[in-house]
């Protein structure tokens, strides 16, 4: 392996234990260079060409229906957060009336994730594989990919990446390929957020119905992914379903990319098999190079875990299940015993509360209302009545938007105010700790995202 760098951060493909099936892994981050994107001919080179079909119609329309049916048997669920199974949203495109569209979603404006962004960076061409896989298997002539408008580079890669396809011709069934940035606000990637903004609208998510399989960008059929679940689609496409399920758990099969970050040697964007100790990523990744508190799974829109349950956490949802929390999209913040969790409560919620876009009066006033209690905790001005406000106002204000956002802030807050609970208190009681004037751990942008590049080195095992 390649010595670690000093940078904050840097793309590490491999498995957190190398001893345990490690032919296995890694999968998407086979090939990644230390520096720049992998070009179409190295992409070629290591994974061969695209099984797209050909010939007649009805022999496209069969090769279409065996991609969703092999999708369906590897049990591919989305990496984008919500977990749905992949192969439900092919079908349910496929059957629309109308030419269908395809959206590689990697807008990804969650603070602490980098798992799309480097995608983008690294492997592109395995982005644009499963997209135009996908655009087969749901009968569509176009695939626009999303990026985020900060991430500058990873819009440059598929940008090129695109280029390099155009000039070597993809024949005259591939879809038209487009690259599109969208703005870096928080619910901007929700993906009918991504299809207003691509209509011409604000990057707002709206209510449904009607749903975008059915009516979405231009009224057609629409096929949102997230970006690395089209690249497990290219993959599967070309090994099929039994090769996607040697690894992972039978309900959550396969590998995924994480973000971790926090108090370890080299924070980054790892490959793991599902159900893989958290323990073990954390040895992966270095070890840890301070105590750790808590940690918080699914990022901003997740649940906390304490610290001395961490030795006997799995990261797969159904390991995960038992204490309230889900993987997501593969966010592992892990937060110091140096750190005032009330005062990074404080901070994230009040952060939440600002990336609204204000259509929703529960969002609107429910956020600014959880973020303005929790800050009176981390100011010494709380009561015994704080906690029973933060949950009123949590009662008002989950599930009653047209996005998710209120319900992941409330979700990531109530599950501070339980995991944290001994901490709050003393808050209440004494005021200000000595932790709260510490530099803050949880990332959070201070200004628009800053597009430094995701990693400085890569290592293989």
């Amino acid at each position: 392996m390649n010595p670690p760098p000093t940078a904050t951060s840097e793309i590490r493909p491999q498995r957190p234990d190398p001893t345990e099936r490690p032919a296995l892994l890694p999968r998407l981050l086979d090939g990644i260079r230390a520096e720049g994107a992998t070009t179409l001919s190295e992409h070629l080179a290591l994974h061969g060409p695209l099984p797209v079909g050909a010939g007649r119609r009805r022999e496209q329309r069969e090769h279409a229906a065996m991609l969703v049916e092999e999708v369906e048997r590897a049990g591919l669920t989305g990496r984008g957060g919500a977990s749905f199974p992949t192969a439900i949203k092919l079908r349910a495109v496929a059957g629309a009336r109308g030419r269908a569209i395809v959206i590689a979603n990697a807008v990804e404006a969650e603070p602490a994730s980098r798992k799309d962004r480097t995608l983008l960076e690294a492997l592109p061409h395995l982005v644009l594989d499963g997209g135009v896989i996908a655009a087969e298997a749901v009968g569509a002539d176009e695939l626009i990919v999303c990026a985020g408008e900060a991430s500058v580079s990873g819009l440059g890669a598929i940008e090129r990446a695109i280029a390099e396809r155009a000039r070597r011709g993809d024949g005259p069934h591939a879809p038209k390929l487009t690259l599109a940035s969208v703005p870096a606000h928080y619910v901007a990637g929700q993906e009918g957020a991504v299809v207003n903004y691509l209509a011409g609208g604000p990057a707002k998510p709206t209510f449904t119905p009607p749903m975008l399989f059915e009516h979405g960008l231009r009224r057609r059929p629409t096929l949102v992914d997230n970006a690395e679940t089209l690249a497990h689609v290219a993959l599967i496409a070309r090994h099929g379903a039994a090769w996607f399920r040697q690894l992972g758990t039978s309900s959550q099969p396969g590998s995924t990319l994480v973000t971790l970050s926090g108090p370890v040697a080299h924070p980054g964007v790892y490959e793991i098999e599902i159900g893989a100790s958290l323990s073990s990523l954390i040895a992966a990744a270095g070890g840890a190079t301070a105590p750790v508190r808590a940690a918080l799974l699914g990022g901003y829109a997740g649940a906390w875990i304490t610290g001395e349950r961490l030795g006997g956490v799995a990261l797969s949802n159904e390991h995960l299940a038992p204490h309230g929390a889900t993987l997501g999209a593969g966010i592992v913040l892990l937060l110091s015993d140096a750190a005032c969790p009330v005062a990074e409560t404080a901070r994230v919620a009040r952060w939440m509360a600002g990336q609204s876009v204000r259509q929703c009066g529960p969002c609107i006033h429910g956020l600014d209302g959880i973020a303005g209690a929790v800050e009176t905790f981390a100011a010494g001005a709380a009561d015994a009545r704080t906690v029973q406000r933060v949950e009123r106002l949590a009662s008002l204000t989950a599930r009653r938007g047209a996005c998710s956002h209120p319900d992941g802030a409330v979700s990531m807050t109530l599950s501070a105010l339980e995991v944290f609970a001994a901490e709050f208190a003393d808050h209440a009681r004494h005021g200000p700790c000595e932790a709260c004037a510490r530099p803050n751990e949880l990332p959070l942008p201070a200004r628009p995202v800053s597009d430094e590049p995701a990693r400085r080195a890569a290592g293989r095992t």
